[in-house]
């Protein structure tokens, strides 16, 4: 499969999953531009729905970005392990850099992490909780992120059964 029609598969997964599941998730409109093993990014688009008075993306826009970028990650390393874990996310934490005036880029890096804890939760009884990062950038006209925020969620994972 190309890369190309890859990204729209999980693009449109994300999607419905939020019609289905989450209509607020749905409502900003995500895109996946990066799904591995290692690493998580999604783009939100900076429009209408997500943009406060100001112009730039509104803080409760920014929050489901890193709880989709996060989520996402975790939800990609249960698929592979082949288990059935339940996952919530315990706590949030942002901080708030700059204002982002374009559509914003959350990147999750913590995938071996999130994979030793889907492996810890499925070989334990009790709820396994660990933090993990996320990033959120604007991209520049020369292709680099600048930096608007950053944030802290304890993902809790446990064993469904």
């Amino acid at each position: 499969m190309t890369p190309l029609l890859q990204r729209f598969k999980e693009t449109l997964g994300l999607r419905i999953f939020g019609w289905l599941k989450i209509p607020l998730l749905a409502a900003v409109r995500p895109s996946v531009v990066e799904l591995s093993e290692d690493r998580c990014v999604v783009r939100l688009p900076l429009c209408r729905r997500t943009r406060n008075h100001l112009g730039s993306m509104y803080f409760g826009a920014l929050a489901i970005g890193a709880d989709c970028a996060g989520g996402l990650l975790a939800m990609d390393q249960i698929k592979r392990s082949g288990g059935k874990v339940a996952l919530v996310f315990k706590s949030f934490q942002a901080t708030f850099l700059k204002r982002p005036e374009a559509d914003v880029y959350f990147i999750c890096e913590d995938g071996p992490a999130i994979r030793d804890q889907v492996r810890r939760a499925l070989e334990s009884e009790t709820r396994i909780t660990e933090p993990m990062a996320i990033r959120a950038a604007v991209k520049l006209a020369d292709g680099t992120f600048d930096p608007v925020a950053e944030f802290q969620l304890e993902l809790s994972l446990k064993r469904k059964g």
